[in-house]
């Protein structure tokens, strides 16, 4: 590793497949399901997309932020084993917040280097399980003394470090790249309007997979599933964009004071899942994507949004492509002003930026995300004959985290 970051490419690794669920909206239908299901569910699913049985499986690589259920501990190795996968292959828990969809992948290629075929990853967020909870009453209540129960979720977008939020450093990169409340609704508008067509239309729908009232069985195991509320039979859509116009964006106030971040135009927060299967592209199985390379940086925690850039910069420099060789970007849109200072820094070209949504509209069940815009990235470059591809996230604590991927069915008309 350099003091520039950490960098690393692949030369025989290919994504075979993958899938995910809905992202819901925070209380909405899947707020009772454990993110554990949620994993197992999507598992099961990417590995009958791709026509393999668990059995293939020699790794089981999953992630998730908060711990969401009392079991949270055994979250990769239960599902690895209610998806089939062999009593005697391990499970790695991975974490990287906003980039651990990306880091499932990193740590899949590194394995395949090591000796293994088929990696399983899985990325799973329950955003509304995230606990009130206390870490100082272990040993009991003291009279007078006080009561320290919280929002786990709410906390967790404090950095202490620095002594602010995570919209808090969105703030600052408005200021710093001069961006207008205007334009940051302006771009949250976007979103919304480029993940409504592309639900309406059945593009996201490919993607992913209904969940229903389902019953998942292990041998010599305790059943567990999926249960859905009274009246709901299944979902099957992502429950967050929404048809809004300008007027209706600007009416929503500020969370900082004077500030342009509000909750319209930052992220959504929602519950979700993601699974996908790496595997060597010279074992010749249909691939959606070639893995080439990860690049990984640290930045300033109270300008964490902008890690995407440096990652992207070093993606490139070692990759040695330029940067109008990349035909489309998928960046996770943390905050509007977020998002509108990596394209400004970068100079993107806005056309070939989250062409069918991103997460203002979308929504960030943080650990699922990465694999979510890899699974859309290749999807696009696929179906538009188009060759290299680049996912990419800010991480709070102040990192960025980038993915180069290839269209493994390039071809030059």
């Amino acid at each position: 590793m350099s003091p520039g970051g950490q960098y690393s490419a692949f030369t025989d690794v290919a994504i075979l497949e993958a899938v995910r669920t809905p992202w819901v909206d925070l209380g909405g239908a899947l707020a009772q399901v454990s993110p554990i299901d949620m994993g197992i569910k999507v598992a099961r699913e990417v590995l009958a997309r791709a026509g393999l049985g668990g059995q293939a499986v020699d790794s089981v690589l999953a992630g998730s932020m908060a711990q969401a259920s009392f079991d949270a501990y055994m979250l990769p190795r239960h599902i690895g084993l209610y998806s089939g996968v062999a009593q005697q292959v391990p499970a790695l828990a991975v974490q990287r917040i906003c980039a651990t969809g990306f880091e499932l992948l990193r740590q899949a290629a590194g394995q395949l280097h090591d000796g293994m075929e088929l990696a399983l990853c899985v990325g799973t967020e329950s955003m509304s399980r995230n606990p009130i909870a206390a870490y100082t009453h272990r040993g009991g209540f003291r009279l007078g003394a006080p009561v320290e129960f919280k929002d786990f979720l709410w906390e967790a977008l404090y950095d202490p470090a620095p002594g602010v939020d995570m919209i808090a450093t969105a703030e600052n990169l408005a200021k710093d790249y001069g961006l207008s409340r205007e334009a940051v609704d302006g771009y949250a508008l976007n979103s919304h309007q480029q993940a409504l067509r592309a639900q309406a239309s059945g593009w996201l729908g490919d993607e992913i997979v209904t969940l229903r009232n389902e019953v998942f069985e292990l041998e010599g195991c305790q059943p567990r599933g999926i249960s859905l509320p009274r009246r709901c039979e299944s979902v099957s859509l992502d429950s967050h964009p929404r048809a809004t116009d300008a007027v209706a964006l600007a009416r929503l106030g500020a969370i900082h004071p004077d500030g342009v971040q509000t909750a319209g135009n930052s992220c959504a927060v929602v519950d979700g899942a993601a699974a996908a299967l790496v595997a060597r592209a010279s074992a010749g199985q249909p691939a959606l994507a070639n893995l080439l390379a990860t690049a990984v940086v640290g930045v300033a925690p109270q300008r964490m949004g902008i890690g995407p850039v440096p990652a992207i910069q070093l993606l490139l420099k070692r990759s040695g492509l330029a940067l109008d060789a990349i035909d489309l970007f998928e960046i996770n849109e943390a905050q509007g002003a977020q998002i509108l200072a990596v394209a400004q820094a970068l100079e993107l070209d806005r056309q070939k930026l989250n062409c069918r949504g991103g997460s203002i509209a979308l929504g960030h069940p943080l650990a699922a995300t990465g694999l979510r815009l890899v699974l859309t990235l290749a999807r696009q470059l696929r179906e538009q004959n188009l060759r290299y591809g680049i996912a990419a996230a800010c991480v709070g604590g102040g990192q960025g985290m980038a993915v180069l991927i290839e269209n493994p069915h390039f071809s030059k008309i």
